[in-house]
């Protein structure tokens, strides 16, 4: 297995810049061991059996991009996990001006600032003091959406990506990336689930910067995926294992949902509640236990997700999705279209 077996040519018109309006008519690749049929996101009621549990992440994304300055040296700071009691593990642009004690005036916040505990290359940990409200205020004020960096913004972020770039089940503020198969969500969507007795879990993966991380490795069992925090509750376990129990399937809103989801699994594809940090890294040949079915977008190219869907729907059957994809000028990455997958491990290479 080669980080090259998950590389596709893709038109740049078809990465998506804004989503589709309204966010439910974006368009649905099904993927099953019997082939591929297209859909489109308001057919997922009927994709899906009575029964079955829908598990959705409730993060929310934060401004995480700030601009700050130590002098006259100018940084550019995304926020990536916070640690407690106001640290918060960042990636920095410019970091080389930065040493550990530098106090970093932010631009555009008052009175905010972070002092630099430690920096390793591009990274660097910062203390943004234990006023939790006040950091919160600062980012509001002071932040910026941080978009991926193929949704291209001249004159940065626009106004309607604040809200674009959110999904209707956010609750939880602590992600720098939107998990996006819940972007195509929408009110009148959850009605039809619910009609369709589709029953919902919730659990909270705050998506970090790192998700926009290349793998460089040539062979991509060398890569070193970052860490995430997460959370599933007892509550949302006990929905879990009562779906399994009842012959249902557990189907993940996005490859965040299910990274918690596998997380947390037991050997017997029932869950236990979780608490913590995350660095489950999904390849071709990973034994999935909890999910059955995944909803997704369509993942770059060379990615630790493309790698995921892989992983959980077959490497044959993906590389034909994208080629179907790709053909019928669906839209990609994290304002596009989705693909709902049926699990099928034993599609070999």
């Amino acid at each position: 297995m080669r980080t090259e077996d998950f590389d596709y040519v893709l038109p740049e018109r078809l990465i998506a810049q804004a989503p589709a309006r309204p966010r439910d008519a974006a368009r649905l690749l099904v993927v099953r061991a019997d082939g591929l049929a297209d859909h489109g996101v308001l057919d997922l009621p009927a994709l899906l059996e009575p029964g079955d549990l829908l598990v959705v992440n409730d993060t929310r994304v934060i401004p995480a991009r700030l601009h700050g300055r130590r002098g006259d040296a100018r940084v550019e700071i995304m926020l990536n996990r916070a640690e407690g009691g106001g640290l918060w593990q960042a990636l920095v642009r410019n970091a080389r001006r930065l040493k550990p004690g530098d106090l970093v005036e932010i631009e555009g916040a008052e009175g905010c600032s972070a002092r630099v505990i430690e920096r390793e290359g591009g990274t660097a940990l910062l203390d943004f003091g234990p006023d939790q409200a006040a950091l919160a205020a600062a980012l509001e004020q002071a932040g910026e959406i941080p978009l991926p960096p193929y949704i291209t913004r001249e004159a940065g972020p626009r106004a309607e990506d604040a809200r674009d770039y959110q999904t209707i089940f956010a609750r939880q503020p602590g992600a720098v990336a939107a998990p996006t198969a819940s972007l195509h969500f929408t009110d009148r969507l959850l009605a039809a689930l619910d009609a369709r007795g589709v029953q919902r879990a919730t659990v909270t993966l705050h998506v970090g910067a790192g998700t926009f991380l290349p793998v460089r490795e040539d062979d991509p069992r060398k890569h070193h995926i970052h860490q995430e925090w997460a959370e599933l509750d007892e509550a949302a376990a006990a929905a879990i294992n009562a779906t399994r129990s009842a012959g249902g399937r557990v189907v993940a809103a996005g490859t965040t949902a299910l990274r918690v989801l596998e997380t947390a699994a037991r050997t017997s594809g029932t869950v236990a509640p979780f608490r913590g940090l995350t660095d489950l890294y999904v390849l071709p040949g990973f034994r999935f236990r909890a999910v059955d079915a995944l909803l997704t977008n369509f993942h770059l190219p060379k990615s630790t997700l493309l790698m995921l869907v892989s992983a959980f729907a077959g490497m044959r059957r993906m590389r034909a999705a994208y080629a179907h994809a790709v053909a019928n000028d669906y839209r990609f990455f994290s304002y596009g279209d989705g693909s709902l997958l049926f699990r099928c491990e034993q599609d070999l290479p």
